[in-house]
């Protein structure tokens, strides 16, 4: 196999690696909030069954799981090169910006597509974003 592959402390729900370094570039798998215990950042439900669903608080941690695999290979969100974002709700792109550019700052930005999807994996995620990055090896 081409590269090398690194995974999260979460146990991807296939068999598939959440970064894989070939040469200078870094793709990351799509990522959403699910957290190393597999609990989704930003979604609660109360004791009547309500869920409460916060794309800010998602977007945060989306972002902070693509930080991470970024890092185990050795590489940083300002090594980005492009971003494919999806959410299940346009409705949820104001949110879902504010948060993006409050990380996302200055000109040196990655590109970036934004769609909607009809579902992702859990019917908890809002949102997924996958990328690719280039950090020169060694």
């Amino acid at each position: 196999m081409v590269g090398q592959s690194y995974r999260l402390p979460m146990a991807p729900r296939a068999n598939y690696a959440h970064a894989k370094r070939v040469g200078d570039f870094i793709f990351i798998s799509g990522v959403a909030a699910r957290q190393s215990d597999n609990s989704i950042a930003g979604a609660e439900v109360d004791a009547l069954g309500t869920v409460r669903l916060d794309i800010g608080r998602q977007t945060e941690a989306t972002i902070g799981n693509l930080r991470a695999a970024l890092a185990l290979a050795g590489a940083d969100l300002s090594d980005l090169c492009a971003l494919d974002c999806y959410l299940v709700s346009m409705n949820d792109f104001g949110g879902f910006n504010e948060v993006y550019n409050r990380i996302f700052t200055g000109p040196d930005t990655p590109t970036r597509t934004t769609v909607a999807v009809h579902q992702l994996p859990h019917p908890h995620l809002l949102v997924e974003i996958k990328g690719i990055a280039y950090k020169p090896a060694g």
